[in-house]
């Protein structure tokens, strides 16, 4: 009978200690509860104008829903072709004017990647930071700075509907207090998500094209119907520790492309993937509809029970990992330059099913909120930003107060 090789006491010892003892990874796990309080929607935007060929410092500010002690930040290039370099990377808290992207004094604190300073993301991916302590107080400035090599990127992995004045400089320190020589920007690049640490937090994700995107609100007044429903949910004893993320795409379509990947496509990493996830507002297909029954050019023809299927399948991705959804009825549309009574017809059918169908968790009734009553096919005159699509900054108020806060509550 062959015997085992006798194992050395300091080898049992060892191997004993690392089934007793968590792995460093194991152990970062255990100490925090993370939960996505801010969060945007990528798209392909292809680098036209050859930026970041030289190095280059971007100072960038999101508003964020939930508070904490401790944060990280996962930067992206998912939809990018090349590696994506990354020097540095700081978060701070803005200035109370941050014109030249001004920060607070002492407040910046460098992030690392695996105690790293820099960073290479390849194609596809995303890369999520250290933790670090940083006070971040409910609706509140985040200023999150990077800093690029000169390098070559073909396709920028960008939010474009930034609604807030970002900035960028040709290679600045990125504690510097203010950028030098700042040009401003409009659109989030390479941001994918901000995380705190919420014990008892969770996160309402907000799913849709312009609307929810918030096309037409006031740029840098937190305006958006997410916005105003974060507002709204830290307003309230019982939903304190929900915060809201915006993933919206202007222009975005259930079952097509258009500007950025179908709903259907990207439910997944924007929906499912976020940490701290329990709710998802769905407000998607008005696009789907336009584009089909437009009076001028109708083309990728969806009828109204294609869509509700659409819907069905992200309702069930999303129960599967125990995320309740809220179905929103859809928004009126007639006057829009894609509009048509086909099309509208159209809406009031996935209106209809959204309203009675058992498949979701329960019913936000936008379209009740927003239409005219005296003519209910059209926004009411109050709420309608002038293009008859989109909600102006009262309207979107009006979207958030329709939401029933006690559907947060039910389990």
């Amino acid at each position: 009978m062959r015997c085992s090789p006798a194992i050395p006491n300091w080898a049992l010892v060892a191997a004993i200690f690392a089934l007793a003892t968590p792995s460093l990874s194991a152990q970062r796990g255990m100490q925090a509860h993370w939960v996505s309080t801010w969060s945007t929607a990528p798209v392909a935007e292809v680098n036209r104008h050859d930026a970041f060929t030289v190095p280059t410092t971007l100072r960038q500010i999101v508003h964020v829903s939930l508070g904490g002690s401790e944060i990280r930040v996962t930067l992206t290039n998912e939809l990018g072709v090349n590696s994506l370099n990354i020097d540095g990377a700081a978060v701070a808290l803005p200035a109370a004017d941050w014109t030249g992207g001004a920060i607070q004094p002492g407040s910046s604190i460098a992030l690392t990647f695996d105690g790293h300073p820099s960073i290479t993301i390849p194609p596809g991916a995303a890369a999520v930071s250290d933790p670090v302590k940083l006070t971040l107080a409910p609706l509140s400035n985040l200023a999150i700075t990077l800093s690029i090599p000169g390098q070559k990127i073909a396709t920028l992995t960008q939010h474009d509907l930034a609604l807030q004045t970002n900035y960028v400089a040709a290679g600045s320190p990125i504690d510097a207090a203010t950028l030098n020589d700042a040009s401003t920007m409009h659109a989030y690049d390479f941001l994918k998500d901000v995380e705190v640490s919420a014990p008892h937090g969770a996160t309402v994700v907000a799913f849709g094209d312009s609307i929810t995107d918030g096309w037409k609100s006031t740029s840098g007044g937190n305006d958006t119907w997410p916005d105003d429903l974060a507002n709204r949910l830290q307003a309230n004893p019982a939903t304190r520790d929900l915060g809201v993320i915006n993933m919206g795409i202007s222009g975005n379509r259930i079952l097509h492309d258009g500007w950025g990947p179908n709903a259907l496509s990207r439910f997944d990493s924007e929906v499912l993937a976020p940490p701290g996830v329990k709710y998802v507002i769905v407000l998607e297909s008005i696009n789907d509809i336009g584009v089909a029954y437009s009076p001028t050019n109708p083309h990728e023809i969806v009828t109204a029970e294609d869509l509700i299927t659409g819907i069905s399948q992200m309702a069930a991705r999303a129960h599967t990992h125990g995320i309740k959804v809220f179905g929103a009825t859809l928004t009126p549309y007639i006057g829009a330059k894609y509009a048509s009574p086909a099309g509208d017809a159209v809406r009031q059918a996935v209106n209809h099913w959204i309203r009675t169908t058992s498949e979701l968790d329960g019913v936000i009734d936008f379209d009740k909120a927003t239409r005219d009553p005296a003519n209910p096919e059209v926004y009411a005159p109050a709420f309608d930003c002038g293009d008859h699509l989109h909600p102006n900054d009262a309207g979107f108020r009006a979207m958030a107060g329709a939401i029933d806060l006690s559907l947060f509550g039910k389990e």
